[in-house]
């Protein structure tokens, strides 16, 4: 079901991860009508100032509220910024997926220590930070770097935010 509503796009100033994010906050009683007694991240798709889009995740602000998040390149697209207003028609994405990119599922395969396996006992979530973490590399040699970051963070047993310092604390050296 389709849901239709008007928010104000918000930045955050806190300190914090989401400091400086642009987003939308999604009342209570909007996210109950596209997902009713949910309590989690979950992701919608719709149309925002008549500008399509799909898997966007609406995540939980407290107290059954949620925000939107609006990314720079939509903000762009819309020509929108902090304190616009923005029409919003937003569906549960049901069909959303993202697919293993095919460097990464060989490189995990090709190991005698089950780097798949422990890839996949991954909450699905958690694989999405790393497989979007590798398709946002603009070069092949960023992308080839962020996959042997991978394959060593699931040898090493490690989570995406323990992978990305390690590598921050290998370039302070």
């Amino acid at each position: 079901m389709m849901v239709n509503f008007d928010a104000e796009i918000v930045k955050d100033h806190r300190k914090g991860a989401t400091q400086g994010w642009s987003y939308v906050e999604v009342p209570q009683a909007i996210a109950h009508q596209l997902k009713p007694g949910y309590k989690q991240v979950y992701r919608v798709r719709g149309k925002i100032d008549g500008q399509l889009f799909s898997g966007m995740a609406l995540t939980p602000a407290g107290d059954g509220d949620y925000s939107l998040p609006i990314n720079g390149r939509m903000r762009k697209l819309l020509k929108k910024g902090e304190g616009d207003m923005l029409s919003l028609s937003l569906e549960e994405d049901k069909d959303f997926t993202i697919e293993m990119p095919e460097d990464l599922e060989i490189c995990l395969l090709d190991d005698e220590a089950d780097l798949m396996g422990r890839f996949m006992a991954l909450a699905k979530s958690h694989r999405n930070y790393f497989i979007n973490y590798i398709n946002g590399a603009k070069t092949e040699p960023t992308r080839t770097k962020r996959i042997v970051m991978t394959i060593e963070a699931m040898a090493l047993e490690l989570d995406f935010g323990a992978m990305i310092r390690l590598d921050k604390s290998r370039r302070m050296v």
